[in-house]
């Protein structure tokens, strides 16, 4: 599901997915026309939360790694538990 069907209520409820927690390494800089690719691991799936590990390489290179937590909130801002056939893709992918 495209975020913006989210937002549009496509599962009974106008949600958006929102940064909670950013942790990130800052290894090597890049560079304007740089090609980058952003790897992502989901870790962790729980309640309303997502905890996911990404890594973004140039090449050979290392440009950063992060740990991100993003939950799924409410247009109100209450938190919402993600559906479990989410969690079931989530995890798939994160096993291929």
């Amino acid at each position: 599901m495209h975020h913006i069907e989210l937002a549009e209520g496509a599962l009974g409820e106008e949600m958006v997915w929102v940064a909670r927690r950013m942790e990130i390494d800052y290894k090597s800089p890049a560079k304007m026309d740089d090609l980058i690719l952003i790897e992502t691991r989901v870790s962790e799936i729980r309640g309303a939360r997502v905890i996911m590990a990404q890594k973004i390489t140039c090449g050979e290179r290392v440009l950063s790694e992060a740990k991100v937590e993003a939950v799924m909130i409410t247009k109100q801002g209450h938190p919402r538990r993600i559906p479990d056939e989410w969690r079931e893709a989530f995890t798939k992918a994160g096993n291929d």
